[in-house]
């Protein structure tokens, strides 16, 4: 029997799509028992904003989360989202750094590694899934679902076999705009198992309303996993909810064989936390309804508000509509790149000064000269050379791999930060923020002065309340 396998998002993408990923450590524990029981394929925990919001926002250290979480999960993998060269932060990193954050990262308790780029440039995973199989964990390539009048079937289909020669151990359609259409998804999925010979993941938001039917019709035509979220946490800008689709798959040849009770269990559990996150408003009843704006304009629902943010403080929010208009028409210049972090900002802001300057390009941003000169990688269709002259004159664009022109880095940052260094992970956490590492290092010192001193105890400096 064709069963579906379920990776299980809550404790990331579900609570980063519907409470800016605040959701504490001391939060999950109560619980992660109950979900080790229940038979998922995967718990994705790790990855993605969760390292920058546990320093940014909670006083935690994530490796300790990591940690924390493999010792109470021994039955179930453990996944995380790498954005491939750019590993957890803004920029790409050396090749010394990325091979030392996947070796930590599969040290430390991951299991399944998803890697993605924002421009689907195969190059940008390349140092990233071999690392993962070297280090002996699973690599999932995932493409960055899109759509444009050149991103036909055939082009993931194309983008999927480079992975696959590249040694990705599975594939995953990442929709992180909620963009899938149920027939289309159909097609893809049936395009890709002919095409590749490893499993194939689903990833969609729920925010267009189309993802439970994306899922189905997906299934039907060979998907061999989805990610979904725990109800409390689920729908709306966040993943399908698991209950819904393990009900509807039972007694048929994709039956999940997931745990109904314990599920039961779980959504109990994080009932009351969703009400937490309502009444302090981090949660907006806003994210939950269908939005059928993102198939209409292909805006990520984040990117939306920051259109809306920016025209605001210009002054300028009679010109909504007209920077909508403008999204596309930028995107098609910069040789459609899919609107994920960073292209996203980078898409929007354009657009945004293209309107409100009343000329196009009189105003262009470093991250644009930077996506146009080829320091992000290289775009799915080349960028016209009208476009280039018109933002970056007369330099030169990159054609190698972009990585290739940065020197290592490691060592440099190790000697910077070794007044710190309480573990070698530390450095990592470093490189990738500044800022946020070194205010988290001092709070941590603080604690530890508080601790020797018998004014505080471990468990109450590891996971502040």
């Amino acid at each position: 029997m064709a069963k579906v396998r379920i990776t299980e998002t809550v404790l990331r993408d579900g609570h980063q799509s519907l409470i800016a990923t605040r959701m504490t450590t001391e939060e999950m524990l109560p619980i992660l028992e109950v979900m080790d029981q229940v038979g998922y394929h995967a718990v994705e925990m790790w990855g993605g904003a969760t390292f920058d919001a546990c320093l940014r926002f909670l006083n935690e250290d994530p490796w300790e989360r990591l940690r924390t979480i493999r010792k109470r999960m021994p039955n179930t993998k453990l996944q995380m989202l790498l954005r491939g060269q750019n590993l957890l932060g803004y920029r790409h990193y050396a090749d010394d750094m990325v091979e030392e954050f996947v070796k930590k990262t599969i040290s430390n308790g991951i299991d399944i590694i998803r890697v993605f780029d924002a421009l689907n440039d195969p190059r940008n995973l390349q140092k990233a899934v071999e690392t993962v199989k070297k280090e002996g964990g699973h690599a999932q390539a995932a493409m960055s679902y899109t759509r444009s009048p050149i991103h036909t079937n055939e082009v993931f289909v194309n983008i999927a076999k480079e992975f696959a020669e590249m040694g990705a151990d599975s594939i995953c359609i990442k929709d992180m705009a909620g963009l899938l259409d149920p027939y289309n998804t159909a097609a893809l999925v049936k395009d890709l198992k002919k095409a590749v010979n490893v499993p194939i993941e689903l990833h969609t938001h729920a925010t267009s309303g189309l993802g439970n039917l994306s899922y189905m019709k997906g299934c039907e035509a060979g998907a061999d996993i989805i990610d979904t979220a725990i109800s409390p946490f689920g729908e709306g800008t966040s993943q399908p909810s698991t209950e819904p689709l393990v009900a509807a798959f039972a007694g048929t040849e994709y039956d999940t064989g997931l745990n109904m009770e314990l599920l039961n269990k779980m959504a109990d559990y994080f009932r009351p936390i969703r009400e937490k996150y309502i009444e302090s408003g981090l949660m907006s009843p806003k994210l939950m309804g269908v939005d059928i704006n993102t198939l209409r304009y292909q805006v990520p629902g984040g990117m939306l508000s920051n259109l809306v943010s920016q025209l605001k403080q210009q002054n300028a929010m009679n010109k909504f509509e007209e920077v909508l208009k403008e999204v596309p028409r930028v995107r098609e210049d910069l040789g459609y790149p899919p609107l994920v972090t960073p292209t996203s900002q980078i898409v929007g802001t354009q657009a945004v000064l293209n309107v409100v300057m009343g000329e196009r390009y009189k105003m262009v941003p470093q991250e644009v000269k930077m996506l146009v000169k080829g320091q992000y990688g290289k775009t799915t269709v080349p960028i016209k050379e009208e476009i280039i002259r018109k933002i970056i004159g007369d330099e030169e664009q990159i054609t190698c791999r972009p990585a290739d022109l940065l020197p290592a880095e490691l060592d440099a940052i190790r000697q910077e930060v070794a007044e710190w260094v309480e573990q070698d992970e530390d450095v990592l956490t470093r490189a990738m923020f500044p800022k946020p590492s070194i205010d988290f290092f001092r709070y941590r010192n603080a604690q530890r002065n508080l601790i020797d001193h018998g004014l505080l105890d471990e468990e109450n400096m590891v996971y502040p309340v």
